[in-house]
């Protein structure tokens, strides 16, 4: 990687709902910031929700982070993938319980569609708990798939029925 490079704002969504959750998200971020190439620049608050998907497990801590990097989508995965292994993460169902979830919930104004990679994420625009926080961080956000803003988007997600409860917590 050469200072040529296009830096890139990217934000990621992370989530935790075993052990010390605090300190899952504390740790990631700490390993995301660790990665070559990558600097954290802003942090959301973090959110108590319901799960999604199966929904017979503990609620989640989650939190948004924005980070500036000069990785490729699929290099910032790879080593996103890497950081959810080394802290014991283990892929046994979707939407099951974890100790920690990285997902690149935008990557630019890029649109990414590879086979493991989709970006913007496929869900982020129906949740809440990716909305809020990055709504939190940067309120003038586009989603480049839809041309949407967060504002449009966030009050479409809050009027479906089946919203799940999100709590801000610090």
């Amino acid at each position: 990687m050469d200072g040529n490079e296009k830096q890139r704002e990217v934000y990621i969504g992370l989530g935790s709902n075993m052990g010390d959750r605090d300190s899952n998200l504390q740790e990631a971020i700490n390993l995301i910031n660790n990665i070559l190439g990558v600097q954290v620049k802003d942090l959301s608050s973090i959110y108590l929700t319901e799960p999604w998907g199966n929904e017979n497990q503990d609620d989640f801590l989650n939190q948004v982070i924005l980070i500036g990097t000069n990785l490729e989508a699929s290099e910032l995965l790879e080593a996103l993938k890497k950081i959810e292994i080394k802290m014991g993460r283990q892929r046994t169902e979707n939407w099951g319980p974890r100790i920690i979830d990285l997902d690149i919930l935008l990557y630019g104004d890029d649109i990414v569609d590879f086979r493991d990679l989709k970006i913007p994420h496929p869900y982020a625009q129906q949740r809440l708990f990716v909305l809020i926080p990055l709504q939190e961080i940067n309120p003038d956000i586009i989603f480049p798939d839809s041309g949407m803003g967060i504002r449009e988007v966030l009050i479409r997600a809050l009027e479906r029925e089946d919203v799940k409860k999100i709590k801000r917590i610090d």
